[in-house]
């Protein structure tokens, strides 16, 4: 028998997916896969990793110049909670995160790559993510950490954050440039918490 229009109309709405509230605006669905690009996107994956709880798996090339120092992150979360993959081939650093996000035993995993990886290892990541989800004790959380302005296809969002310091105080600009959920958006964010970008005067 087909539902009475009446039935339809007074539906109840989808229920959001759990997700990760960074900020009031900002939320990161779990047990998917998102990027962070940017200048200051290491500072953005950390704040992200301080709102899980821990222990975060962070994969980075053995051969990167640049590597996370635990006295550098203290501020942001104790260098404990971190456990550092250092993969010696390219080919192994997203093998490494698909295998664990599949274990579903950390909250977060962070992959800080090169460049951005194509279509089909990011779908593979969201497969691992809910995998991880059915057999582990925590619904996984991905981020992939890209230079510039990123561009992975597939991703649930796209987050970028760059240095916007001035007058002796700590600013970035975050920037949501993609989120199938919300439309694209600017903040300033502080030290404190999160605020409306300034607007830029016309010339």
């Amino acid at each position: 028998m087909p539902r009475s229009a009446a039935s339809v109309l007074t539906r109840a709405p989808h229920a959001p997916p759990p997700a990760l509230s960074l900020w009031d605006e900002v939320a990161l669905p779990l047990s998917r896969v998102h990027e962070v690009c940017g200048g200051a996107r290491r500072t953005l994956a950390l704040r992200i990793a301080s709102e899980t709880g821990g222990p975060v798996i962070w994969i980075a090339p053995s051969w990167g110049r640049d590597p996370l120092h635990p006295d550098g992150i203290a501020g942001l979360i104790e260098p404990r909670e971190v456990l550092f993959v250092s993969p010696r081939r390219p080919e192994d650093m997203l093998w490494s995160m698909e295998e664990s996000l599949r274990a579903g035993v950390a909250p977060l995993v962070v992959a800080d790559l090169p460049e951005p990886p194509p279509l089909t290892p990011v779908r593979r990541l969201h497969l691992a993510a809910e995998a991880g989800t059915a057999e582990g004790t925590v619904r996984p959380l991905g981020l992939l950490l890209t230079p510039g302005a990123g561009g992975a296809p597939g991703v649930e969002t796209r987050h970028r954050m760059d240095p916007a310091h001035a007058g002796g105080a700590s600013r970035w600009r975050l920037e949501r440039l993609r989120a199938r959920m919300a439309p694209p958006k600017t903040w300033e964010v502080t030290e404190t918490g999160l605020a409306p970008a300034p607007s830029v005067a016309s010339v």
